[in-house]
């Protein structure tokens, strides 16, 4: 989950490779580096801690040059060091290597290199590969790479240069991301599209066991046999500028605020209320693959694994199917039960996730159907999936994920919508019902962002805390799950998340006046007994926050703080309790003095085990 971004052209590397590793940090931001080749001149600048120290150094000695790697590092193999960052080089200094991914083999590789005389100068695993490289070397790189990589097991996004080949770029992917940018007399290669959007918006992808060598002029794809590969070149319809702050202090807020948009957008064209339906044609499935579905897996990570619990609820309740909601980072290593009429959901923001991706293959191993629900179009799991449904949020840069998370649960939606109307378990009448409620959630989203003030004197009430409970029953237990993950996320405030009834099995006896408890109480079919656990924790001492229906008088008099949000069906309402959690987690990270956009310890996405 390393940002790597590479340049070869007719242009100076240098601030292009610096401004595209501002725009990865969110992948990684422990320590940095940029090598450029000047004739058969390296320049190898790193530096620990983040792109700013690294951009420090360069203004007080500039590297010039046209072709040069740059790295932003997420540690997995060695602590945070200048040692430990990107680039690595050969011993002799002549070749550069920048990678994201996970060498599985480098200790074995490392001690024959050794033993044949290499100096190593860091911890990591990826110093094998520039070593085997120098190993493999009689003056053709292309070759030398292809000898490495059939050495190297595991994962891998690899930019590689060499000082005696000066005018070339190589890349090679096995697991890790790798997008080629296509430009006039100059390419680009980085993990993630916003790093090279300012330049360019024509890009190829990278598949897995590919490698690409790219000149000024020139890239040629080819498999690790040395077999040739005409690749698609697409098309990016965002631009660089809709992953910039926009005024905003920090990327989350604005893509906290940036929600009633990415709802819409996953909703448009999807809707159709005159002839109550769902519209989807990226499923391909037909229509007596779809209604022989007798079960469904849903398997994600994270917050987008929350999103799939709330889409276990709805396709339970409107679609008659079980569902199953799986970890993909346990799902992958089980011993899993399929059958022909099973249907896989994976769900990933960036399409890149690597236990999601792994569940999925697996899955496809045994001739399951498999949909994905992701962000990023060209993304590995968007490629490889038999069909999906694409999220419309933009570019999320933000490490804790929020506008994704209400566009996934948009597309749960849509998917309810489309099975219950063609399997005949949602009426035409309900489903117009459900159109019209879902169509106003956007604007209802609007209204809770506009009580930011209030929502932010609530955070001031808090940020001591350094412990929390959240309680929420049926559609909201997964958002108290998702609030606690928030605060988590970027406070560093312990909070877990409860069914509330679970609580009298544990959690009670934690209560104290020390322990504020986030209640979330729609005015739904489980308020009656949400409103018992608010006695039971008041009795208790504990300090209630209450996420509660506009209008409720009943709970401002059992609770200490109380934050409301419109009314809506029972079913919309985690679009809407989610947001005011979102922005409570941001507000006591910030009185917490935490770096929101990177939290520590955090990357955006998660490419390695």
């Amino acid at each position: 989950m390393c940002g790597i971004i590479g340049y070869v052209g007719k242009q100076e590397a240098m601030p292009i490779l610096l401004e595209g590793l501002k725009r990865l940090e969110y992948r990684g931001y422990d320590s940095a580096g940029i090598a450029i080749i000047n004739g058969e001149k390296i320049g190898l600048r790193r530096v620990a801690g983040k792109i700013n120290s690294l951009e420090a150094n360069l203004q007080k000695s500039p590297l010039e040059g046209r072709i040069g790697l740059g790295h932003t590092r997420w540690a997995t193999h060695g602590e945070p060091s200048e040692s430990n960052a990107h680039p690595h080089t050969d011993c002799k200094e002549e070749i550069i290597v920048v990678h994201n991914g996970i060498i599985e083999n480098f200790a074995v590789l490392r001690e024959e290199l050794q033993m044949e005389g290499h100096t190593f100068r860091s911890e990591t695993d990826t110093e094998v590969i520039p070593h085997l490289i120098e190993k493999y070397y009689e003056g053709n790189l292309e070759e030398a790479v292809r000898k490495t990589l059939q050495r190297i097991q595991g994962t891998y996004g690899l930019g590689i240069v060499c000082k005696h080949e000066p005018k070339k770029l190589i890349a090679a992917r096995n697991g890790s991301p790798l997008v080629l940018g296509l430009g006039k007399e100059e390419n680009f290669l980085a993990s993630d599209i916003p790093a090279i959007l300012k330049h360019t918006n024509e890009v190829s992808y990278l598949e897995d066991r590919e490698i690409a060598i790219l000149e000024a002029k020139k890239i040629q794809i080819s498999n690790l046999e040395g077999k040739r590969i005409e690749r698609e070149k697409k098309t990016i319809t965002w631009n660089a500028e809709m992953a910039e702050k926009n005024g905003f202090a920090h990327f989350m807020l604005k893509e906290i605020n940036e929600q009633p948009k990415a709802v819409t957008d996953t909703l448009r064209g999807r809707l159709d209320l005159d002839k109550a339906e769902a519209v989807l044609g990226g499923l391909n499935l037909t229509l007596p693959e779809l209604l022989e579905i007798d079960r469904i897996i849903i398997t994600a990570c994270g917050t987008s694994w929350h999103a799939g619990m709330i889409g276990k609820y709805l396709l339970e309740e409107f679609v008659r199917i079980p569902v199953e909601v799986e970890n993909a980072a346990e799902f992958r290593y089980r011993n899993a039960i399929f059958d022909r009429r099973s249907l896989v959901i994976v769900i990933s923001q960036s399409g890149e996730t690597a236990d999601t991706l792994a569940a999925m293959k697996k899955v496809q191993a045994e001739r399951v159907k498999v949909i994905a629900i992701c962000n990023v179009v060209g993304s590995s799991i968007a490629r490889e999936a038999d069909g999906g449904i694409f999220t419309h949020a933009g570019p999320e840069i933000g490490v804790a994920s929020t506008k994704a998370f209400t566009a996934q649960i948009a597309a749960l939606f849509i998917l309810t919508l489309y099975l219950g109307r063609i399997r005949k378990t949602i009426s035409s009448m309900e489903a117009r019902k459900m159109i019209e409620a879902m169509q106003d959630i956007p604007q209802k989203m609007e209204a809770i962002l506009r009580e930011d003030e209030w929502i932010k004197k609530c955070a001031e009430a808090y940020f001591r805390a350094n412990n929390a409970l959240y309680l929420g029953r049926g559609y909201n237990y997964p958002i108290a799950l998702e609030g606690a993950l928030k605060l988590k996320e970027i406070s560093y405030v312990h909070a877990e998340g409860y069914p509330a009834a679970e609580m009298k099995h544990g959690p009670i006896a934690l209560i104290d006046w020390n322990m504020p408890v986030v209640v979330i109480a729609p005015k739904d079919k489980t308020y009656d007994k949400i409103l018992g656990n608010i006695e039971e924790v008041k009795a208790r001492g504990g300090d209630i926050l209450a996420v509660a229906t506009q209008g409720d008088e009943e709970i401002k008099k059992l609770v200490n703080h109380v934050i409301y949000i419109p009314e809506t069906e029972e079913y919309l309402t985690p679009f809407l309790t989610v947001v005011p959690l979102q922005l409570l987690a941001y507000y006591i990270a910030i009185r917490r003095n935490c770096n929101v956009d990177q939290p520590r310890n955090l990357a955006k996405s998660v490419t390695v085990e």
